[in-house]
């Protein structure tokens, strides 16, 4: 599948993963069936929350990398189709990669690969890819830097100098926010425009233990370490730490800012998978609209966000949309535009 149909052009790509899900509930959870084949992965997710806001035609803006071994189920590929967007799906000499998903209490999550990964680089970027005028990349800092430096050489080698530089959201990966790598965290960050840890990862970079819960007062003093070091080309990019039920931190330049939560009640978190990874999409395709108000972007984030965490998987888009603005498209039975109106007249 040719990634846009060969039209227009691409506003996010996601350098994420798909993922075949197992996921285990929680035990305090009423269901404790497991469920199995569940669309999942940083990078599903985060496209999904880029679609979201990317009605048809704008679908097709959505840039993500499927790799279909032997073993992908057939009505996952009618689910991906129906949201139009411009995924590569290719096919793979091997099982897709799939993922066990184990939660505990306070929303501890467990994960492991249950068959052999397959991670995707800036050699995987086809040339409308390529092009994208953001990118999602989670990874460690030393080869986040890595593979901007290879997207940035390429698109050089195939644009010219006359393209514009694409807006670069880093989602540093759990297992290295640990303090030995602050200082390459640190080196990273002159490459991209957005770092976006959440508040466990932020406080691991600083602290070996950290309490339950979010600690405000430290969320802002960490991100306030990394602003002071630089974000960005110019140094004029933005952390943003996403904070569970507390919602999310904003800070660039002089704006420090705390967005709540959309879901205030608890009980309408089913299952918290991906909620993170969506954030990003939303991010991201906020901030390639509308470059200059990065609270906006973190409120479509948010929006985006509270889709991907109602129901157990990704969100189900239950109406499309026939007039091409997103006011007749509905996931999980509900309008993204009128909740991000209500979230926005509540946020102001």
């Amino acid at each position: 599948m040719a990634a846009n149909g060969g039209k227009g052009v691409i506003d996010f790509v996601t350098l994420g993963m798909f993922i075949i899900d197992e996921i285990y509930p929680p035990p305090t959870a009423a269901d404790q069936t497991p469920k199995k084949d569940v669309i999942g992965g940083a990078g599903t997710y985060s496209a999904i929350g880029a679609r979201l806001f990317s009605p048809p035609p704008q679908s097709r803006s959505v840039g993500w990398i499927v790799d279909a071994g032997s073993d992908f189920p057939t009505e996952l590929r009618t689910v991906i189709a129906s949201w139009k967007t411009g995924v590569l799906i290719r096919p793979r000499d091997a099982p897709t990669t799939r993922g066990w998903n184990g939660y505990g209490e306070n929303e501890h999550r467990a994960f492991k690969y249950l068959t052999e990964k397959k991670r995707l680089t800036a050699d995987d970027l086809m040339p409308e890819l390529l092009k994208s005028k953001s990118f999602h990349l989670i990874c460690s800092p030393t080869r986040c830097i890595e593979m901007i430096q290879q997207i940035l050489h390429r698109r050089q080698g195939a644009f010219g100098d006359s393209e514009a530089k694409p807006i670069i959201i880093w989602e540093p990966v759990p297992d290295l926010c640990t303090p030995e790598e602050l200082d390459n965290t640190s080196e990273a960050l002159q490459y991209v425009d957005v770092i976006s840890p959440n508040h466990e990862e932020l406080a691991s970079l600083f602290l070996y233990t950290h309490t339950p819960g979010v600690d405000k007062a430290a969320v802002e003093k960490h991100a306030q370490h990394f602003l002071s070091h630089g974000i960005g080309r110019s140094g004029k990019g933005a952390i943003v730490v996403r904070a569970g039920k507390e919602g999310c931190y904003v800070a660039k330049d002089n704006v420090r800012h705390w967005l709540p939560a959309y879901h205030g009640d608890p009980t309408r978190v089913v299952d918290p998978t991906g909620g993170g990874n969506g954030f990003l999409g939303g991010l991201a395709v906020g901030l390639v609209r509308n470059p200059n108000d990065v609270v906006e972007a973190a409120r479509l984030g948010s929006i985006a966000a509270s889709f991907c965490i109602e129901q157990v998987g990704v969100p189900k888009l239950t109406s499309a949309d026939n007039g091409g603005d997103g006011a007749d498209e509905r996931w999980n039975a509900e309008s993204v535009q009128q909740r991000l109106s209500e979230f926005r007249t509540n946020t102001t």
